[in-house]
């Protein structure tokens, strides 16, 4: 790199190849449609209600659920009250529970007579409620992102003006993109009706994730887009759509690429949502940051951070807002913690950050210190051929090279529940079975073919325990690591192997010595082979022909 060039030279470089590079979309991606006729519950003191349902005179229908007593006793304001919204009822039964999104919410309540009703089938025999206004003092659906149709103002009256402005807009036909595609093949959440990855289960802001008959489904009505599940998932089955993880690192490839030739400087690469980070980004920001907008920061993950250096990005910085929802932003913590944890072992510096709106204001002295570290080549990245996990080939090409660029460090770092590591098996008491095999989700695991072996390739192993939990005899042991020898990681290694068992009549080849010498060692003093547990050292067939002559020999013998 050359000297460094003035601020305006550099924001009209930054200007030139943001305008010149753009991400990939799909032009006309898929989409899930909300049905609605107008129908709006609104939940909260009477009062409140009331007077909210008397501002909505062209909805459909209008149902009150006073859930709370009445805020004032004010005789003008109670006289406002009861002359508002004529005709609309107001139901007292106890709020059980709210499911549903915009056009098919389900509101469930105590039955006058016991038990639970629909309110919806009571009050307005319809089979859902529309839309759902809620003045309650606390929302009566407890998620950080709230489903699309529910509408939770509390008691502010500013939030309460925009959502009586909105409500009449919420009538008709509207579609959403459908954020997220779901791989189920490469899933590594269940196989064989055996649990392993939850991961993208414990983070979704919006509760758009379940687990239905041992399969990750996303509920595409209730999903945010939040990048929660895509970001966590260590196989790349669960992938954002908008846009695609393959089109995100090539844009980040062109970009940083164009910019080092253009300004002859490392950039700093911003991620930030496009709506609340949006609004932060000003002509103040410094003209060697690259602000990239996407639906939800959390988007782009670890092996988009890890690749951005990789590509020849300074650093890399996430513009976390008051808007970001908790669950994510610890979530973040945790893969960014993780993240500088891997630099930080190859020696290079903690090149990751998340930053606030203040801290966006004070870059000045942070960047001035990143423009002293050693300046990343960029790696050329190659596209491995027939690759079951493109996250993961990402992921460890961006980690060789950073590695490279730095201490070359061949080591193995143990850091706990971490989706990268060892396989170990105890190989005394393995019956090579290939149970474990046939549940590994991304083929980490191996068998010998025609011989009896059971091999394992670290790079591909996702630390999921569904080898663990198959393994018949509990041999398996996980053991999380990351291992930055580049060698060692890709290797087909051996874990077990050994001659298979012959048949003792035929010679053939039918099973595998350990298998053969548990099944004498299980079954052999059981009445029903204990007069002729040679057989179990027989192949099939061979078995099935003793039998017969045994049966000629002595006849009566079957009836015996």
């Amino acid at each position: 790199m050359s000297m460094r060039q003035s601020q305006p030279e550099l924001k009209q470089a930054r200007q030139q190849v943001m305008a010149s590079t753009q991400i990939l979309q799909n032009l006309i991606p898929p989409t899930v449609s909300y049905t609605t006729q107008g129908h709006v519950l609104i939940i909260g003191p009477e009062d409140l209600a009331r007077l909210a349902a008397d501002s909505l005179p062209t909805m459909a229908s209008r149902v009150i659920l006073a859930n709370e007593t009445i805020t004032s006793q004010d005789e003008a304001h109670l006289e406002k009250v009861i002359n508002a919204a004529e005709g609309v009822e107001s139901f007292y039964n106890k709020l059980k529970g709210i499911k549903g999104f915009l056009g098919q919410f389900q509101v469930n309540v105590d039955a006058d007579e016991g038990g639970v009703a629909e309110l919806s089938k009571v009050a307005i025999r319809q089979a859902h409620f529309d839309i759902i206004l809620d003045l309650s003092t606390s929302p009566c659906i407890n998620l950080e992102m709230l489903p699309v149709g529910y509408l939770y103002v509390g008691q502010d009256e500013a939030k309460l003006a925009d959502a009586i402005a909105q409500i009449p807009d919420l009538v008709g036909e509207f579609d959403k993109p459908r954020y997220v595609k779901v791989n189920a093949e490469v899933c590594a959440h269940n196989r064989n009706g055996l649990n392993g990855c939850n991961r993208c289960l414990n983070f979704c802001p919006a509760d758009a994730i379940s687990s239905i008959e041992q399969k990750i489904e996303i509920d595409p009505y209730l999903c945010h887009g939040a990048g929660s599940c895509t970001n966590l998932c260590p196989t790349g089955a669960i992938s954002y759509d908008l846009p695609t993880p393959a089109s995100l690192h090539s844009y980040l490839e062109k970009l940083i690429s164009r910019y080092r030739k253009e300004a002859q400087v490392a950039p700093v690469i911003l991620f930030h949502d496009n709506m609340n980070g949006s609004e932060l980004i000003t002509e103040q920001l410094s003209g060697d940051v690259l602000p990239i907008a996407l639906e939800e920061i959390t988007v782009a993950s670890i092996d988009h951070w890890l690749a951005a250096l990789a590509h020849g990005a300074r650093e890399v910085l996430i513009l976390n807002t008051d808007s970001s929802a908790p669950t994510l932003v610890q979530m973040l913590q945790g893969e960014l913690s993780l993240a500088n944890r891997i630099l930080d072992e190859m020696g290079q510096p903690q090149r990751l950050r998340l930053i606030n709106e203040t801290d966006l204001a004070n870059l000045a002295e942070p960047l001035a210190i990143s423009t002293t570290w050693p300046v990343i080549v960029p790696m050329v990245h190659t596209a491995t051929p027939n690759v079951t996990n493109a996250k993961r080939d990402m992921l460890y090409q961006a980690i060789d090279h950073l590695n490279s660029q730095a201490a070359s460090i061949q080591t193995q770092v143990a850091i706990a529940n971490v989706p990268y590591g060892q396989v170990k098996v105890d190989v005394d008491k393995c019956t090579l079975c290939m149970s474990c095999v046939s549940t590994c989700p991304t083929q980490a695991l191996k068998d010998g073919g025609d011989k009896p072996a059971l091999h394992f390739v670290e790079q591909d192993c996702v630390q999921c325990g569904l080898c663990e939990s198959a393994c018949p005899e509990k041999v398996i042991s996980l053991v999380a690591q990351v291992n930055f020898d580049k060698e060692s990681r890709q290797a087909l290694t051996t874990l077990k192997e050994e001659a298979p068992f012959e048949c003792i009549r035929c010679g053939s080849e039918f099973a595998t010595q350990s298998m053969v010498h548990k099944m004498v060692e299980m079954v052999g003093a059981h009445s029903a082979f204990s007069a002729n547990v040679e057989r179990l050292k027989m192949c099939g067939d061979c078995r099935v022909k003793d039998m017969f002559e045994d049966i000629l020999q002595d006849p009566e013998k079957q009836l015996r």
